[in-house]
């Protein structure tokens, strides 16, 4: 299916998402969309899948105009949106989410839904339960039921908007895979992303967004540097990596086994020092999450010790690890780390020490300006936090960051974050760093991993390798390792 957007504006109060867009995307194509958070990406992909109405201009899909006014009209003419989190239903099984949105009248042909689920999951070689429960799925999983719920419901556009955000390496070449398929179907693929390396591999030609207009088109082969220069304005450079002096013992993790769900994890021992760098690396769901999890508090320990900072915290809670110096930014935004509904001031008071009976809002809407400015968060304090963009929504997460923490747990901190966006985050944290914080990190970028780690903590099926210096290891040792090969028998008691 072609598509054609024309003139297409929209603006939220004073902020202009987009302004006078015009695209034209041929059908059986892989088309890239690029741009540094709050560029419009979503919000132009969101007018064209039915969420948001555009204010001014007009879709064009195979050479006739149409009117979009919801998700529902979208996939009636065809248009099916794949977003940064899932809009699925996590208690249901993956049978009833797949019939969402399918007609045929009161009660679902469920014979013939999971026919057309068998048939879609075989043609692309998705291996997906469907009488599992959603909530035990990996993200990557989700991804595929999203697609295969799309291509029942007939759509012949699909968009991807971040779409290998916290999914690992073998997730997204399967995702890949999936991609070219569907456009050698005739279907048309927008991919919407930051990361120019997965456009260069992907897409045969690519817009650049920048403060919600269109700066050009480009056709592969792509010149990375001139990509950089169309999202920013300017050349954007990593830095040079700096070690940081090594303090006083934070965390030390004592013959620690775990269990979540079906996952067990034993006799992990590490322990770590003020000023350093963790990077955890696996598959999605091999225990890395669990492990983060369990140093915030948030589940127990079956046997080790847990010690922060020379107390034991083993079995306690979240609050008394809160109180003992440790902070934790989960991977899903607005289903643990955001309040839909509540405003960026009113994040930024709960995440303060309350000062009284009273509530001082003055003074939050002083601190809300001044961490909105600090973090470059395209939005005000009276913003709801579900209004802001996925980029944003990290930066606001990050924001929300107490001061002065023992140790930070993150998940996939630069999550949906733009090159420049990413770097500047990291020098935050390395900062924090310098001011005798620890961090440990999760991140499916093993670039990422690389270079903002000292050392690296390998997850496979449960087990975990001994700490890897970053320094001495590479991309492809990694992925071995990630893929089960090369796991160490028996692990060092404690790896300083």
């Amino acid at each position: 299916m072609k598509v054609e957007l024309r003139d297409i504006h929209k603006s939220f109060g004073p902020v202009r998402a987009n302004w006078g867009i015009n695209l034209a995307i041929p059908p059986g194509t892989i088309f890239g969309l690029l741009g540094e958070n709050g560029a419009g990406k979503s919000t132009l992909m969101n007018i064209l899948s039915g969420y948001y109405r555009q204010d001014e201009g007009r879709i064009r899909l195979d050479d006739e105009f149409v009117s979009i006014g919801s998700p529902a009209d979208a996939i009636r003419h065809g248009v099916g949106m794949l977003h940064q989190d899932p809009l699925d239903f996590p208690p249901m099984r993956v049978l009833d989410n797949f019939i969402i949105g399918h007609g045929g009248g009161i009660l679902p042909d469920y014979g013939e839904a999971k026919k057309g689920f068998h048939e879609l999951s075989e043609a692309f070689d998705f291996s997906i339960d469907p009488q599992a429960y959603v909530d035990m799925l990996t993200v990557g999983e989700r991804q595929q039921l999203e697609i295969l719920r799309l291509l029942w419901l007939g759509a012949k556009v699909l968009i991807f908007d971040e779409p290998t955000t916290g999914i690992s390496a073998q997730q997204k070449a399967k995702l890949f895979e999936a991609l070219r398929r569907l456009a050698e179907e005739g279907r048309s693929v927008i991919f919407v992303s930051h990361k120019l390396e997965e456009i260069q591999e992907l897409c045969s030609r690519a817009a650049v967004l920048r403060q919600g207009e269109l700066v050009g088109e480009v056709e592969a082969p792509y010149d990375l540097d001139q990509l950089v220069k169309m999202m920013f304005g300017k050349v954007v450079s990593k830095g040079v990596r700096t070690d940081i002096d090594r303090g006083d013992e934070v965390l030390r993790i004592e013959n620690l086994s775990l269990e979540q769900g079906r996952l067990e994890i034993t006799d992990v021992n590490l322990a770590v020092r003020k000023g350093e760098v963790i990077g955890l690396a696996g598959m999605e769901g091999s225990g890395q999450s669990a492990l983060l999890k369990l140093c915030a508090g948030l589940i127990p320990p079956v046997h080790g010790r847990v010690v922060v900072s020379g107390q034991d915290m083993t079995g306690k809670r979240y609050r008394e690890f809160l109180q003992q110096g440790v902070t934790y930014m989960p991977a899903s935004r607005l289903e643990e780390g955001l309040i839909p509904g509540m405003t960026l001031l009113e994040h930024f008071l709960l995440t303060r020490e309350a000062g009284g009976a009273v509530i001082d809002w003055e003074k939050g809407r002083e601190l809300s300006r001044r961490q909105i400015q600090e973090f470059s968060i395209v939005g005000r304090p009276d913003t709801k936090v579900e209004n802001l963009s996925g980029g944003n929504q990290q930066r606001a997460l990050l924001a929300l960051l107490r001061p002065d923490r023992e140790l930070i747990l993150l998940e996939h901190p630069t999550r949906g974050l733009d090159i420049e966006s990413a770097i500047w985050v990291w020098k935050q944290l390395k900062e924090r760093c310098r001011q005798g914080s620890a961090i440990f990190f999760i991140s499916s970028d093993l670039e990422e991993i690389l270079d903002y780690s000292d050392r690296i903590l390998v997850f496979f099926g449960g087990q975990v390798s001994d700490p890897i210096k970053a320094r001495e290891t590479d991309v492809e040792k990694l992925g071995h390792l990630i893929g089960g090969q090369g796991f160490a028998g028996k692990r060092e008691q404690v790896r300083r």
